[in-house]
């Protein structure tokens, strides 16, 4: 599959071009329509579900939920270990196509690591994610992005209360939810780690307000994100905020996502496993 349409397809699934546009577009790459028809099931393919933790899992709880958030509250995708003990919690935040199947087995992932994870639906005010993918990108103009801090701040306290916590709460997220997870850092003080994956920056003024030790994960070839790392690498230190950063080599946005055309198996695994000693040396578990 050449390089040219899977970051015309990306630049589709993240919400920065529309169906119409980005069909124009392939059948301009691709030499005609019907080259391009040929080609679209393979780019959609990529978005088959993958599990590596299977739903029902026995050494797992899982659920659904709503916690306390806003005037309606907040859904969302509860994974716990089995068993009466105590655990450090993690917010898992998806990307801008909503609460998906990828994003469940990725709060799965966490939880059999000794974690409460919560994976809070964005969509929730409109009813929660639709089963279309595309139906949810456009909702995601319609949130109000201060009430939608607050419902994603909103699920720190849910962790940090809840009877089988330790009380320390961690946030991860992807795309569109590497930004909310930045934006968490700076609006939760209760935050103790952050590990957003080629999230959007916070604005610079705002750095100084974030007390979670940061984990930043960053792609290569990620032009737009990319451009905003020195200015907030620069903030981090002037504020004093304990930091790593990383930027995996020949990767592209999304290339933790094991659903996508952009996956890159090598920087998953290898942000995952910085992730999961991240986690453990800042929360415990």
């Amino acid at each position: 599959m050449k390089r040219e349409y899977t970051d015309l397809y990306a630049e589709y699934a993240e919400g920065r071009t529309d169906r119409r546009e980005f069909l124009r577009r392939l059948a301009l790459l691709a030499g005609g329509t019907a080259a391009a028809t040929g080609i679209l099931p393979f780019l959609e393919g990529g978005r088959a579900f993958a599990q590596i933790v299977p739903a029902d899992d026995s050494r797992l709880l899982a659920e659904r939920i709503t916690y306390p958030a806003g005037d309606g509250g907040m859904k969302a995708y509860f994974a716990r270990p089995k068993g009466d003990g105590r655990f450090p919690g993690v917010i898992v935040i998806h990307e801008n196509r909503g609460l998906n199947p990828h994003i469940e087995d990725v709060a799965r992932r966490v939880a059999l690591e000794g974690y409460l994870a919560v994976a809070p639906d964005a969509l929730s005010p409109f009813g929660g994610t639709p089963a279309n993918p595309d139906e949810a990108r456009p909702l995601f103009q319609k949130l109000d992005p201060a009430a939608n801090i607050k419902n994603f701040t909103a699920a720190v306290a849910y962790l940090k209360t809840h009877p089988q916590s330790t009380g320390k709460v961690g946030c991860m997220g992807f795309c569109w939810g590497g930004g909310v997870t930045n934006q968490v850092a700076v609006n939760a003080p209760d935050l103790k780690a952050a590990a957003p994956f080629y999230g959007i920056q916070p604005a610079l003024e705002d750095v100084p307000k974030i007390k979670a030790a940061m984990l930043l994960h960053y792609a290569q070839n990620d032009e737009r994100i990319n451009a905003g790392i020195a200015a907030y690498e620069e903030a981090l230190k002037k504020a004093g905020v304990e930091f790593h950063a990383y930027i995996y080599e020949g990767s592209g946005h999304a290339f933790f996502n094991d659903t996508g055309t952009r996956y890159d198996k090598e920087a998953a695994a290898l942000a995952w496993e910085r992730t999961k000693a991240f986690f453990k040396e800042k929360l415990g578990g």
